[in-house]
């Protein structure tokens, strides 16, 4: 119920395009911008092409989030994030978060969802290119994300439990709670630092959980 008001919410937002062309993607562009496909069939047996084309470095620095969706190269549609295109048969979504997209699917009306497929010559494409050509170190880069980012959740949460039980409110209910784990400043900046090369890794493959990951986008 949830689910299906915040997809019709986000079909509101939806904006007709202008029909410019899709800039090709530049090698200086990896950190800043994704661009994936979707290739849906037409009645007279021809093929369609949707692009979403996501900016990083515009939606960090600009409270106007935006996607982009482009058909056969032309601007059809653009949305602000979190969006929703409606297209043949079902509807493209794409969420991001602090890290990157972790969600560019194209969702059927009769509910299976398919991720688009990332173009070649983005971060993402050259993530995807690594895990079909290399699968086992792909295999171990993920997990060492992974790991990294429940090492982090395990040295942070009880840090934040002592914080909170130094409230005196808190305290005379629950008692206090000294953490057993009490890094120096450059160890914190030193986890940050991984935690964000993890989710990054993550969010190439469009990988994403509230819990390690943070939250929405």
């Amino acid at each position: 119920m949830i689910k299906e008001w915040r997809r019709r919410r986000a079909v509101q937002r939806v904006k007709p395009g202008d029909g410019r062309a899709l800039r090709r993607f530049r090698w200086w562009q990896l950190p800043f911008r994704a661009l994936l496909h979707l290739r849906l069939p037409n009645d007279d047996g021809r093929h369609t092409l949707y692009t979403v084309d996501v900016r990083h470095w515009q939606n960090h620095t600009s409270d106007n989030l935006t996607a982009h969706l482009y058909r056969d190269g032309r601007q059809h549609a653009m949305s602000r994030l979190p969006a929703a295109f409606p297209v043949p048969g079902g509807t493209v979504e794409v969420r991001m978060s602090g890290f990157g997209l972790k969600r560019c699917h194209y969702v059927t009306d009769q509910g299976p969802e398919y991720q688009l497929v990332p173009d070649p010559r983005s971060a993402e494409g050259r993530r995807a290119r690594l895990e079909r050509e290399h699968p086992a170190l792909s295999r171990a880069i993920g997990a060492l994300s992974l790991g990294t980012l429940f090492a982090t959740l395990a040295a942070l949460l009880p840090q934040i439990a002592e914080q909170l039980t130094q409230a005196e409110g808190i305290a005379q209910h629950t008692g206090t709670f000294t953490s057993p784990i009490d890094l120096p400043k450059w160890g914190n900046t030193a986890l940050g630092l991984a935690t964000a090369t993890a989710s990054t890794e993550r969010a190439l493959r469009l990988r994403h959980s509230r819990l390690l990951d943070g939250g929405a986008g």
